[in-house]
């Protein structure tokens, strides 16, 4: 069990999958002592926009927003320009739009962070989804090596893959998503883990959703939680 919920909590992403600003308002606010990263998907993007982006750092919690930009080059790297003007700290863009594609929104993601006055950002390459389980083998750590290339800060990589991830790319900010307690129903997360199997394997930042979202009391779900896993020494 930790001690130090304010060591942990940067590592806490709680995923706010509903389309309504004022439940995430009020689901981030009730976990926040917990968790210091808010996870804004398409749904509540689409749903909120950029306000939501505001919302959650006017609440002291970093932006996480996994929208997966996966378009041509050209329109990743203007996208990303915006999203870094307004203060994310984390963008998910999928690998599988190729090098120029990731290159072209690292580049546009940090010029509009500092055009903006902004904390420098993380561009994380996504390298499989968790709900794809019929990945080949060779497909997450190509996409790894691909990442550090094109200058990203970051990848999202299953737990499973955690250990390739530790040899090709030791200083990439690995994200794993799919994260379910022990005895949670997997859901559509082919490729889960456990919150300590991931911070095991060498995770930086646990995505956790339903398990605390879902649950009766949010706040109690998120203690109980965080002051359950162990951080390596």
């Amino acid at each position: 069990m930790t001690d130090d919920i304010s060591e942990l909590r940067p590592k806490l992403a709680i995923a706010l999958d509903v389309d309504d600003l004022i439940m995430a308002n009020r689901l981030a606010r009730a976990v926040s002592p917990y968790f210091g990263v808010a996870k804004i998907g398409l749904e509540l993007f689409s749903a909120a926009g950029p306000e939501a982006i505001g919302v959650m750092k006017d609440l002291g919690m970093d932006v996480f927003l996994d929208v997966k930009l996966h378009d041509i080059p050209t329109t990743v790297g203007k996208s990303a320009r915006v999203l870094g003007a307004l203060g994310v700290r984390y963008l998910t863009m999928h690998a599988r739009g190729g090098p120029d594609m990731l290159t072209a929104g690292v580049q546009g993601l940090h010029e509009g962070a500092e055009a903006a006055g902004e904390e420098a950002p993380v561009a994380l390459a996504v390298t499989v989804l968790t709900s794809d389980d019929e990945a080949p083998d060779h497909v997450a750590p190509r996409r790894m090596r691909m990442a550090i290339e094109t200058g990203c800060g970051g990848i999202v990589c299953a737990a499973r893959d955690l250990a390739d991830a530790r040899a090709i790319g030791p200083r990439l900010i690995k994200v794993v998503p799919g994260i379910r307690p022990a005895g949670s129903p997997t859901d559509d997360q082919a490729r889960s883990a456990t919150p300590q199997e991931a911070i095991d394997g060498g995770a930086d930042l646990l995505v956790i959703g339903r398990a605390v979202t879902r649950s009766d009391d949010p706040e109690a779900a998120a203690e109980q939680l965080a002051m359950s896993l162990s951080l390596p020494d």
